[in-house]
């Protein structure tokens, strides 16, 4: 069978996931969120991300999502935005599961963390996804969230991992833009030609790419796709200067995500511009009233600029 297609390049933008208290996901305002995307030109769709909040999901929710998501990419719209679904689970064989789901409900690629409960070792993560890699024929990235997950993977771990059939990419956090071209050549070493290199992080992403990442992974790609996509395309074409000025003008919106979490901002903010009527899973709570007026700022502030 030939190898399946690499959809993990250029900007790859995170949608919320809206559902009910109950966790019953809306699909007719999913469909309306990645619609939105694909028509914006967006490189990939992360659905079931961090962002899409797939920990707090139920197996068949996840499902749901994915067949809404990907019925609407096959609409008429003529370009097919590839969907790249995530598939964490505590459990290798609910992952399994997850992939397979994915795999049938039409998406074009994953995106596995190491989701733990008791912490894991090396070889546990790699078989792990040896085994999720091995259920499907979709072509795999690994999700580097330490941040969530509590497990890094490490520079010798993702090389074994990179000779894995189907593990094809990583999603890391990426560094500090002073730190950025030196980390990324460290990690291109260890790496097979071909298998790529994305960076999520949105308020380093353009130290990353400039330093030649393949992907950027973005929470504010979900929400804001076009200045995001100015920003992507920029930087990976080498412009640093302009790549420095569009960053500039999202920095307000990077303190936001820093200081009260990119996912609180993004349902705050995909409400206030009547993208969908959602509030995060319990026990998140939504941003205070005080709060969600800084996001109101913001998002003025950013379309005055645009």
């Amino acid at each position: 069978m030939p190898a399946a297609p690499n959809p993990f390049h250029g900007l790859s933008a995170f949608p919320i996931t809206p559902a009910d208290p109950k966790g019953r996901v809306d699909t007719e305002a999913l469909s309306g969120l990645v619609e939105r995307l694909a028509a914006a030109g967006v490189d990939s769709i992360g659905l079931l991300g961090s962002t899409g909040t797939y920990a707090y999901l139920a197996r068949a929710e996840r499902r749901r999502a994915i067949e809404a998501a990907a019925r609407t990419l096959a609409g008429p719209s003529g370009r097919r935005t590839p969907l790249i679904v995530g598939i964490g689970a505590l459990r290798t064989d609910d992952a399994e599961d997850l992939a397979r789901d994915a795999a049938e409900a039409g998406a074009d690629g994953l995106l596995l963390a190491p989701v733990s409960y008791t912490p894991l070792k090396d070889e546990e993560v790699f078989r792990h996804f040896a085994a999720v890699a091995a259920a499907t024929d979709l072509p795999l990235c690994v999700y580097n969230n330490p941040g969530t997950t509590h497990f890094d993977v490490g520079d010798a771990l993702l090389a074994r991992l990179a000779g894995v059939p189907r593990i094809v990419a990583v999603k890391n956090p990426a560094p500090p833009a002073p730190e950025a071209a030196a980390r990324h050549a460290a990690l291109r070493a260890t790496v097979p030609d071909g298998f790529a290199l994305g960076y999520s992080v949105d308020w380093h992403a353009a130290g990353a790419l400039l330093a030649g990442g393949a992907a950027w992974y973005s929470v504010a790609g979900g929400l804001l796709p076009a200045p995001c996509l100015a920003l992507c395309r920029a930087a990976r074409s080498g412009d640093a200067a302009l790549a420095a000025r569009l960053d500039a003008q999202l920095a307000p919106l990077w303190q936001l995500f820093r200081e009260l979490s990119s996912l609180r901002v993004v349902y705050a903010a995909a409400n206030l511009l009547g993208l969908c009527r959602a509030a995060p899973p319990r026990p998140i709570l939504p941003l205070s009233p005080a709060d969600t007026d800084r996001v109101a700022a913001v998002l003025h502030g950013l379309s005055a600029a645009a």
